[in-house]
């Protein structure tokens, strides 16, 4: 099965479906380190040639790193040069009134030197409070990266049309914004579609199987309250009641097990289609950790959904309460539930002289 493509801009060109970092960062249970580069490979020979990462993902640029590295000396440049990276550079929240625009770049080249290549794909910006500090400055040092060629393209994550116009209105081009999008979280439909399609602005989407909710493993199972072995657990069980109650969900997952049956797929599958054909999005990011996940990953090319699988989705979508209002909306509110399991200072590291050392 040949794995859709397309092009954010000219010469940016990215697998419909992303392989996703933070799944190897070790917040989600152990991860076998040697096992996950070299099933990277497989990925690539499959056609999931885009791979997401971020400064903060503890280890993550460095793995995709040592991957690229491998396979450029087993298998030549050419075959290396197929590795598409998007990157996230994201200031800690106590950094943001003092940060200084060097260390933005030296960020910038830590990511480089983390991944072993010239140029980073796609750097997606994040700036915690932009009531704080100076983000308008730090993108402009971004932007002077890409005069330098350190930079393709330049897009943002976790923003929503309020928080990305100032940047738009200063003629900064963002050509994505990554966005949790799911049948659970469908906040970047609708005003937020509209606005980024009349800028060139595709979206990038994140939790498509909200931390694997939106799996076969759910279907069927009382609700578990709270008690996860980890955050993103946490994360998605909250968008879960923002939704609607327990039973909405399972009610959701047994009309996506029915239309999967009709196609003889996953329930996963279904859920992540739904995603791909909505306006604006030009891919969804698979936390999909080895190759064992390929199969499957791969299915929703496959698959295409039709008018009775929308109108029996539909149906129950039209029952949930929410979750509604901006992208991040509930997540940046740092005081509500939602934004009180985020870990808001990842990039200062005490023994790092790249960032946050005295000058």
């Amino acid at each position: 099965m040949t794995p859709e493509t397309t092009d954010l801009r000219p010469g940016h060109r990215i697998s419909r479906v992303i392989k996703g970092g933070w799944q190897l960062a070790g917040d989600h249970g152990p991860v076998d380190r040697a096992a996950a580069i070299a099933d990277m490979e497989a990925f690539l020979d499959a056609g999931i040639t885009t791979f997401d990462c971020a400064d903060i993902y503890r280890g993550v640029e460095e793995m995709i790193g040592a991957f690229i590295a491998d396979i450029r000396r087993r298998r030549g440049a050419g075959f290396a040069d197929r590795v598409i990276v998007h990157t996230k550079l994201v200031p800690d929240l106590a950094r943001l009134a003092d940060i200084r625009p060097e260390e933005i770049e030296a960020i910038v080249d830590r990511s480089l030197l983390r991944l072993g290549i010239e140029r980073l794909h796609l750097v997606q910006f994040f700036w915690w409070d932009i009531e704080i500090g100076d983000p308008v400055s730090a993108l402009q040092v971004l932007k002077e990266c890409q005069h330098k060629g350190k930079i393709g393209n330049l897009g943002t994550t976790n923003w929503d049309a309020g928080a990305m116009g100032r940047f738009v209105d200063d003629g900064f081009d963002l050509v994505s914004a990554q966005v949790q999008y799911s049948l659970l979280d469908r906040r970047p439909a609708g005003r937020l579609a509209a606005w980024a399609a009349a800028r060139n602005m595709q979206f990038l989407c994140y939790g498509t199987l909200a931390g694997g909710f939106l799996t076969d493993a759910w279907l069927g199972r009382p609700d578990p309250g709270f008690a996860f072995e980890n955050r993103s657990l946490v994360k998605y069980r909250l968008i879960i009641d923002e939704f609607g109650p327990w039973d909405l969900f399972q009610t959701l997952l047994e009309t996506l097990r029915a239309v999967a049956d009709r196609h003889g797929v996953s329930l996963a599958s279904v859920a992540t289609r739904w995603v791909l054909d909505q306006p604006q999005v030009a891919a969804a990011i698979v936390g999909a950790r080895y190759a064992r996940h390929l199969p499957q990953t791969l299915e929703v090319f496959g698959l295409k959904l039709d008018a009775a699988d929308r109108a029996a989705i539909d149906a129950v979508l039209g029952k949930a309460a929410g979750p509604s209002g901006p992208v991040y909306g509930l997540e940046g509110d740092r005081n509500g539930r939602h934004g009180r399991i985020m870990k808001y200072n990842l990039n200062t590291n005490p023994q790092d002289a790249v960032h946050g050392a005295a000058t």
